[in-house]
């Protein structure tokens, strides 16, 4: 089976218009940001009038919602979640697997590294409706890893978290600064923060 990328579409059963407008909205946002894509480039690459996208999405900040919805459900949920559960049974193996399914991610010719991190990087008022949302799509990739950590009987899940995800996306930066080796050297950083939990995985730490 060929591998799934992260920016792979599926079908949504959305009117043919809005379709485009969402794919191109993804493809642009995910792999320049927000901010530097307007509207004009979107409706360019799905072609269709600005009146079209504006009848779906009134404002871009509603289209910008939309996108990141989208990237959840095809980043977070079809590609991370089912990647990893797909490579391994165990929990903790399924934890040390995320690392794998990045290699695999960051060696792609087209790596776009995390739309996540780069929209939140964009908005730094906290109050602001597409950083809450970023801020609570990071959060659900925690909460996956939380949910692994529990399965796996790991002290402090919440905590335990919270340092994996900093390894995953301090290794997302590191591969998108040129280090396309970042997730092996982070997955030897998975497999001790196992052992000091109390975890052994079997997976072994060199890929």
């Amino acid at each position: 089976m060929a591998a799934v990328h992260p920016g792979q579409h599926k079908s949504f059963s959305l009117p043919p218009a809005r379709e485009r407008i969402d794919r191109a909205a993804y493809e642009l946002f995910s792999r320049h940001g927000v901010r530097a894509v307007g509207v004009d480039a979107v409706v360019a690459r799905a072609g269709v009038a600005k009146k079209t996208l504006y009848l779906y999405y009134p404002s871009k900040e509603k289209l910008a919602l939309a996108f990141l919805q989208r990237r959840e459900a095809l980043w977070t949920q079809a590609w991370l979640q089912e990647g990893v559960n797909r490579r391994a049974r165990r929990p903790a193996d399924r934890l040390v697997a995320v690392f794998d399914l990045f290699d695999s991610w960051f060696h792609r010719s087209d790596y776009e590294a995390c739309a996540f991190i780069r929209v939140l990087f964009e908005h730094d008022d906290p109050a602001h409706p597409i950083r809450k949302s970023t801020e609570d799509h990071i959060r659900t990739i925690r909460d996956f890893v939380r949910q692994l950590a529990e399965e796996a009987r790991v002290r402090d899940p919440d905590g335990f978290a919270r340092q994996w995800q900093i390894v995953m996306m301090g290794s997302i930066i590191a591969a998108y600064a040129g280090d396309r080796d970042a997730a092996r050297r982070a997955k030897k950083l998975g497999v001790l923060l196992l052992a000091d939990a109390g975890i052994r995985s079997r997976s072994r730490a060199r890929i």
